[in-house]
């Protein structure tokens, strides 16, 4: 759980079951500065959003369901002022749709569990894909793989106690 936030009892990241939740349900659950952008399609400014800049290992999920989306393996520096990566972890985690506001023809990307609005795809980044996944940071939440790796060793420790 990140900045201490208490999460809701959808946010998981192995729960690959599909969440549905009203819009009040999602209000009540979410942080004002998530909601806005997960359900109201919003966006951070430039250069202002705390992953936009980060070099560190690990996977990012979706601050609103805990759905894994990238790995810092397929983050780059696009200079967009985003965190932008040229590859999603799986197929699922991620979906799309068209997006025609504001007089432009983009893509938006959606979270594969959820549907929350993470941010937009453009054709313009690097090899091996070509593609640049431009993410808002409020929408992800980051696991520093060390830390991955320490709740993994202490969980397999706990099941070999229970045995």
């Amino acid at each position: 759980m990140e900045d201490g936030k208490k999460k809701g009892e959808v946010y998981s990241h192995t729960d690959a079951t599909k969440v549905n939740l009203t819009d009040e349900q999602w209000r009540e659950l979410l942080p004002q500065e998530v909601y806005h952008i997960a359900r109201e399609k919003g966006t951070e400014w430039a250069f202002t959003g705390k992953y936009w800049n980060n070099k560190e290992n690990g996977t990012y999920y979706c601050a609103a369901c805990g759905n894994p989306l990238f790995v810092s393996d397929a983050k780059f520096d696009s200079t967009c002022g985003w965190p932008s990566f040229f590859q999603p972890l799986t197929k699922t985690s991620v979906i799309y749709a068209p997006d025609n506001t504001h007089g432009m023809h983009r893509t938006e990307v959606l979270c594969g569990r959820c549907q929350s609005h993470l941010g937009h795809v453009f054709d313009d980044g690097p090899p091996p894909t070509g593609l640049r996944y431009c993410i808002n940071s409020v929408i992800l939440d980051f696991e520093k793989a060390q830390e991955a790796n320490e709740r993994y060793e202490q969980n397999k420790a706990s099941n070999n106690e229970l045995e």
